[in-house]
């Protein structure tokens, strides 16, 4: 283990960039669009930008790669993560990679606008991959600029880091930085494109392989290529697993099944909607990855997508994400087919996401309620009859868990009407909540409460569960606007300020009510707040 003292520079990291040193690189190394055979990555340096600042960065994230406040703050921290230098030891490269978009075969897509800086391994022995997303074309990069631009790098940035703080599997942001010149981009596709402000994101993972890494193989009938990219994974990143061979490519695939249900779990259980979950956006790792067209579940909708390319099929609506997981996850088991050549073990390993799913589910529902366990005999119609009402009308998720969680059960005769008020802030639109909406919801408390008695749980204990998984502040769509029309204007404050109150979702935070307040009606509508696109 490395026993030396924190790195007072970047150039103390230590680069062990095991990627490019065992996985096959493109012969070619002339930066421009092609399709890319025989290889797993392509050699190419970020592109120079005029004039980069720094908007923030993560101290969790610079503690994990062993870095100091001081090494953050410095000149060349900026540099580096601009793209406009590259410190000892880092060789920057993007990948190869194809995949499935909304369902259909693309081909070869790969890292278009993200550019690999290379691996370092922690004094802890953790290997961590940096990247930057927006710094420049690369062979992937297609008809595509590879550049990114303000508005969607401060979503990607504040949201890797809100969702580590919940608890959801994730990739990390360390830092976010201005690139000093303007990128031009058509926001919702209908021929109105402007100029606005590049921007760079450096995220960090233990690996950044997806799906579509090895669909691209199978798909081109590199055998040979896939058993290397699959051995090197299963030695990299689960070498607990032992050696590769048939037997352990079965054990991989199914542990990445469940990893892939307990990720989308959290997902529904904290309300966020990826938008885009096509499989070149699926991590091998059973990350969050590629921060896009995200949102924010606020009234609770199962059919609601935030995506703007998604509008009319809504294939990755929120409440179709855990049968999207899956489906993606059989598009690898095709991929992964041709080493194992046995179709019923592959299918015994998506039936373990199936499983894992239904069962994380119980028990995710079963903290959200405040119940010691999930009863199958009773709970599943309690939960089914809930999100049925969540759904009847405009109702905040975020909220109304929060609410429901000071229900006082010790109160006799219960004080329906006392509930309805406590509840009433998560509702939208006071004209929905008619007398037949009431006297369900009524009937649903009566069950609700019935049910706690029965646990016989003290209401504190109740209420310090309920808060540790239902958390009070998430990144609701209209604050990261917010943020974004004020990094606009050169006022870094609120993208600052909502990362240090992202850092604990669940705490009270008695100065900070305003950002757990429902969404204010003017963003009902407004571009960045209610819907987005695929456009960066």
């Amino acid at each position: 283990m490395n026993s030396q003292p924190n790195p007072s520079n970047l150039n103390d990291l230590i680069f062990d960039n095991r990627f490019i040193r065992e996985l096959p690189a493109d012969e070619e190394t002339i930066n421009n669009r092609r399709q890319v055979f025989g290889a797993c990555y392509s050699r190419v340096k970020p592109t120079p930008v005029v004039n980069p600042q720094r908007v923030a960065y993560s101290r969790e994230v610079a503690e994990l790669l062993d870095l100091t406040a001081d090494a953050c703050e410095a000149d060349d921290f900026t540099q580096v993560f601009s793209g406009n230098s590259l410190t000892a030891g880092m060789e920057s490269y993007a990948t190869c990679y194809g995949g499935h978009q909304f369902g259909n075969w693309a081909g070869q897509l790969g890292d278009g606008r993200a550019i690999n800086l290379g691996e370092i391994v922690n004094q802890k022995g953790e290997r961590w991959a940096l990247q930057l997303k927006g710094a420049g074309p690369t062979p992937y990069s297609r008809t595509a600029d590879g550049l990114a631009v303000l508005r969607s790098s401060v979503r990607e940035f504040l949201c890797s880091e809100a969702m580590y703080h919940l608890g959801v599997p994730t990739t990390r942001a360390l830092s976010l930085v201005l690139t000093g010149e303007t990128v031009i981009r058509d926001m919702f596709y209908d021929g109105n494109p402007k100029a606005e402000p590049g921007a760079i994101v450096c995220r960090v993972a233990p690996s950044f392989t997806r799906f579509g890494s090895f669909q691209i193989l199978t798909a081109r009938g590199d055998v040979a290529l896939l058993k290397k990219l699959a051995d090197y994974t299963i030695c990299t990143d689960f070498p607990h697993l032992g050696e590769p061979s048939p037997d352990v490519y079965i054990t991989w695939f199914t542990e990445v099944c469940r990893r892939t249900a307990e990720m989308i779990v959290h997902w529904q259980r904290v309300g966020f909607v990826h938008g885009v979950m096509n499989t070149d956006n699926m991590s091998i790792l059973g990350l969050t990855i590629d921060y896009g067209p995200y949102g924010w579940l606020e009234n609770f909708d199962l059919n609601w997508t935030p995506n703007t390319t998604d509008v009319e099929q809504r294939r990755y609506r929120f409440g179709n994400q855990p049968q999207i997981a899956y489906w993606n996850l059989g598009q690898l088991a095709n991929a992964i087919y041709p080493l194992i050549e046995q179709v019923e073990p592959l299918q015994e390993a998506l039936a373990v996401y199936k499983l894992t799913f239904e069962q994380n589910w119980q028990t995710m529902m079963a903290g959200k309620l405040g119940l010691n366990a999930f009863d199958t005999a009773t709970d599943g119609d309690l939960c089914t009859e809930l999100l049925e009402l969540l759904a009847l009308i405009e109702t905040d998720m975020t909220l109304f868990y929060r609410q429901l969680a000071k229900i006082d059960i010790s109160v006799e005769p219960v004080d329906y009407e006392a509930i309805f008020n406590l509840l009433s802030v998560a509702y939208y639109v006071p004209e929905q909540i008619t007398p037949e909406y009431k006297s369900r919801l009524t009937v649903w408390l009566e069950r609700y409460l019935k049910r706690l008695k029965i646990d016989g749980t003290s209401n504190d204990l109740r209420r310090q569960r309920m808060n540790a998984v239902n958390p009070k502040y998430v990144l609701r769509n209209y604050l990261a606007q917010l943020a974004i029309d004020k990094a606009d204007q050169g006022d870094f404050s609120m993208v600052n300020e909502l990362l240090e109150l992202l850092r604990h979702p669940y705490n009270e935070q008695p100065d900070q009510e305003e950002f757990a307040a429902k969404r204010p009606d003017w963003a009902r509508q407004r571009a960045g707040c209610s819907m987005l696109s695929c456009s960066s």
